[in-house]
């Protein structure tokens, strides 16, 4: 049995890079819609203010559930296939919470985030499809071009908001989710032209057993770093905008922040890919993990405006090069055929965790303040560099043939 992997020529690579991060783009400024107004808008319409933060942890609840489900349709009947599916759900999310603002229904709204969630689920493969097809030594580079993406999205999507928020007279934030809506239509035309391999007889079987594969040391240090990298930046980032809301702040200062959040977030993935070749996926990783704690740091400096801004940019820089440097160690986790299987379970428990994480956020910061936000921030980091110390201490494990 063949474990090689198909290269695909250069100018379809290259069409699938730039489709992807164009489709990463528009998927996160949809993102970015529900997390500048789900806890403002939760806030508005919930019963309690306990559930204020309850569609971000929605959101977070529909990527985690849809995440195993999108792995097993790509396995079976393709990346596009799944493409096409998450886009349709992009688009209820929209509709969804359109008519969630028009009848006043907090459950309703909670309801299109999971078809947010959904949406989501499918966006985080971008990356690795983006690695589909190219020779291994180029893979991190790919992966972070279409993460780069995620540029626009973070200079586009609190725009969007702050421009339509009232465009619909008399319901707040009803005219952003036509455009989110409409958003997630136009990236289903551009997938359209992604070209990827079908799966292969070897793909469909799943290659080596999950059990064998997760006991790893690498895979384990792999997927608790891109944990702890995803779950406290969700965790702080669901809650800072309804601080920032606490602390008098205006929907327009949290917009921002939040799109410069995004920026740090995606704006370093032009050279993560080049850093990560030239030092080191661990490195990069561990780097990404200080960072992380830094902007928790500097949020416990203060509640001036500019502390949470401060926060806000190093916690995407901290996610991007924590993250992206987790990605590239899972890449080297596997073989070819064993690809939608082992990425649907790093990201599945990644997206697991950090919807735990969602989930407590609100309720900490309602219970006992945004400095508790940020002091629980730091158990995640640590045990993710603990993981790194322990991997450090064994022998370096071998490249998987691809």
């Amino acid at each position: 049995m063949s474990n090689q992997a198909v290269l695909l020529p250069e100018t379809v690579q290259r069409s699938n890079i730039w489709r992807l991060a164009i489709s990463q783009a528009l998927a996160g400024a949809n993102a970015i819609v529900i997390f500048a107004t789900g806890a403002i808008l939760g806030s508005m319409l919930a019963p309690s203010e306990l559930l204020a933060t309850l569609p971000i942890s929605i959101f977070v609840v529909g990527m985690a559930a849809c995440i195993w489900p999108s792995g097993w349709v790509s396995r079976h009947y393709g990346r596009k296939t799944t493409f096409m599916l998450g886009t349709l759900a992009g688009v209820l999310a929209g509709v969804v919470a359109l008519v969630a603002v028009l009848q006043v229904s907090f459950w309703l709204f909670c309801f299109s985030t999971f078809f947010g969630g959904a949406y989501a689920a499918v966006v985080v493969s971008f990356r690795f499809a983006a690695a589909d097809g190219v020779a291994p030594e180029k893979r991190a580079r790919a992966l972070s071009m279409v993460m780069a993406g995620g540029v626009a999205a973070g200079v586009f999507g609190p725009q969007l908001v702050t421009w339509t928020m009232d465009l619909w007279p008399g319901r707040t934030f009803a005219g952003t989710f036509v455009i989110q809506a409409l958003v997630a239509a136009v990236s289903a035309l551009i997938l359209m032209g992604v070209q990827l391999p079908m799966p292969s007889a070897q793909e469909q079987q799943g290659g080596r057993s999950l059990g064998l594969i997760v006991r790893q040391p690498l895979f384990i240090a792999a997927v608790i770093c891109g944990a702890a990298s995803y779950t406290v930046m969700n965790f702080l980032m669901t809650a800072a905008p309804l601080a920032m809301h606490f602390c008098g702040f205006s929907q327009a200062s949290s917009n921002l922040g939040i799109q410069w959040h995004v920026i740090a977030m995606y704006g370093p993935s032009f050279f993560t890919g080049r850093l990560i070749e030239k030092f080191g996926a661990v490195r990069i990783a561990a780097i990404g993990l200080a960072l992380t704690a830094v902007s928790a740091a500097v949020g416990l400096l203060g509640i001036e405006l500019m502390h949470f801004w401060g926060m806000l940019i190093l916690l995407g820089l901290g996610w991007n090069f924590g993250f992206l440097g987790a990605s590239a160690l899972v890449l080297e986790c596997h073989r070819p055929e064993e690809k939608t299987r082992v990425q649907s379970l790093n990201d599945f428990i990644i997206f697991g965790l950090m919807a735990l994480g969602s989930f407590s956020s609100g309720g900490v910061l309602s219970a006992w303040g945004w400095n508790a936000v940020l002091w629980v921030s730091f158990a995640p980091v640590a045990l993710a560099v603990f993981a790194f110390l322990v991997l450090k201490s064994k022998p370096e494990p071998k490249a998987i043939s691809n």
